[in-house]
């Protein structure tokens, strides 16, 4: 089967989402997706998603980042994604995305680990589901725009060093996809290993391409470990809890119901610190309360982290649940410019796919939807045959706030 369009994006999360709807409607697009459309893991995000609080807040955010990632982050494009990060929460609120805010109406800001400061919004603890369900609701509208679920990539069309879509299997029928742009969009690596946050169908394929045609890729072995998943002797995906219950007040403890670390450090020193503290205490998970936090909170903020505890027989309003790190997150991927463009021409990655260096050797908590979707959006411009500017931070007065309430 042959397919020929103008661009053949390859995953359906926020990053292909956002793509897709940054294109213009006179491009004839096709999507695909290894699973079903609800089966990526921007779905699974549950904390928030970051934002330039307020012009006095970039030089703490811009440290923030850097510190998380060790100092190993490219600077351009750390810089890049906070003065975006206003315009995208405002693109966000006009497709419908619903954020938590306060009574007058303002935006309701929590705090993660290795937060110097509150400025991550969020809706109730499934907050990539939130954004990804809206987007892709805006994008099942679009006439120029045919998904086609179940199908995998399993290699790319390459003409005299530059890509011409990809090829494709879906049961069982290969399907040779060509067009003059591509973007990988596809997910990160979570499947390749015993225990992740991750789907298990997200393998790592754009890498394994890269290698094939000899496509640049970066920092391969950058993996995060996220410190805090529900302990479980079940087989199959990890379930997450949300950096944001620590960021609200919730506390790890030892064997002996003492605290052993600081609960809001970067995620690899967490990770690190529980590692050791297991070792130290012959267990296979520490203790997580959420003793500090009003059941209200809980109830309101933590819904769906406190339905699943309840389902496994933990009330965490009551009792303190068993956590054990897990793979959440890949940091590294195929290399990427500032503007989504892969060393090889007429191919862009975005997402956890790519590595643009925004997030170093260890990614800042909820980073991670906001990069996915500013650099999506520079990809898609770039295809266009736009040019993407710094976009110079325009401070956020009150007026701008009413505009994003509005």
């Amino acid at each position: 089967m042959e397919i020929k369009t103008d661009v053949v994006i390859v995953g359906t999360g926020v990053g292909g989402a956002f793509s897709a709807l940054n294109l213009p409607e006179d491009k004839q697009i096709v999507m695909i997706t290894k699973s079903d459309l609800e089966s990526s893991d921007s779905f699974l995000a549950q904390g928030g998603i970051c934002v330039l609080h307020d012009k006095d807040d970039y030089d703490s955010y811009f440290e923030d980042t850097m510190k998380a990632g060790h100092y190993e982050n490219r600077k351009e494009s750390v810089d890049i994604m906070i003065r975006s990060s206003r315009q995208i929460i405002e693109e966000l609120v006009q497709y419908g995305v619903d954020f938590e805010r306060l009574e007058g109406g303002e935006f309701a800001y929590t705090r993660e680990g290795a937060h110097s400061k509150p400025r991550i919004l969020f809706h109730e603890d499934v907050t990539g589901k939130e954004i990804t369900s809206k987007l892709l609701a805006q994008v099942k509208k679009l006439d120029n725009v045919t998904i086609y679920e179940y199908t995998t990539m399993t290699d790319i069309l390459v003409e005299d060093g530059e890509c011409k879509g990809i090829i494709a299997e879906k049961d069982g029928d290969l399907i040779e996809i060509y067009a003059p742009d591509t973007i990988w969009a596809s997910g990160g690596i979570g499947g390749l290993y015993k225990h992740s946050t991750n789907f298990p169908h997200l393998t790592g394929d754009a890498l394994e391409i890269s290698k094939k045609h000899g496509i640049r890729l970066e920092h391969l072995d950058y993996v995060q470990i996220h410190p805090t998943t529900l302990y479980s002797k079940k087989p199959g995906r990890r379930f997450l809890i949300s950096e944001s219950v620590r960021g609200e007040g919730a506390v790890l403890y030892n064997k002996n119901m003492e605290r052993f670390v600081n609960e809001l450090l970067p995620r690899d020193v967490v990770t690190k610190a529980i590692h050791e503290q297991m070792q130290k205490d012959g267990t296979d998970y520490v203790w997580l309360s959420m003793e500090n936090i009003d059941k209200e909170t809980i109830l309101n903020h933590f819904p769906n982290i406190y339905q699943h505890c309840l389902e496994e027989g933990y009330d965490v309003t009551k009792e303190c649940i068993p956590v054990v790190p897990a793979q959440h997150y890949f940091m590294g991927g195929v290399w990427v410019d500032s503007d989504s463009r892969t060393s090889m021409a007429h191919l862009y990655a975005v997402g956890e796919t790519s590595c643009n260096g925004v997030h170093g050797a260890n990614r800042l908590a909820s980073n991670s939807l906001l990069e996915s979707l500013v650099f999506a959006q520079r990809a898609a411009t770039k295809i266009c045959g736009g040019e993407n500017p710094f976009t110079p931070y325009v401070e956020a007065e009150e007026s701008e706030d009413e505009k994003i309430r509005a």
